[in-house]
């Protein structure tokens, strides 16, 4: 996704879930695939730690798109707990907000 307005569709006119060191904000797709966008603030520290937890959340939707079983809309935003988490605890983190939206498991 890459238009503001984008974004706000998905963050104000979806459904959310906190779970973790994210949130996870998601709307049916506009589009025949699946979208992801990814939400960093200054809140979270400097540039390093903001493109550190970037890195992570875009990480953990590319490992795991193909289990979606539809096409949405996704946006996550990162929470300060994320400063100094390891990949596995972000991805269980993921997952478990996957899981919790009844998104998780593959298509067929």
């Amino acid at each position: 996704m890459q238009l503001p307005g984008e974004f706000a569709r998905v963050r104000n006119g979806g459904r959310r879930i906190v779970c973790g060191c994210l949130i996870l904000n998601w709307a049916p797709a506009s589009t025949p695939n699946t979208r992801l966008g990814v939400v960093t603030s200054r809140k979270l520290g400097g540039a390093v730690e903001r493109n550190r937890a970037r890195r992570l959340m875009r990480e953990c939707f590319r490992r795991h798109q193909c289990e979606l079983n539809q096409p949405v809309d996704l946006v996550l935003v990162a929470r300060n707990s994320i400063n100094g988490r390891q990949m596995a605890l972000v991805e269980a983190d993921y997952l478990t907000a996957l899981e919790r939206a009844g998104m998780r498991g593959g298509r067929q």
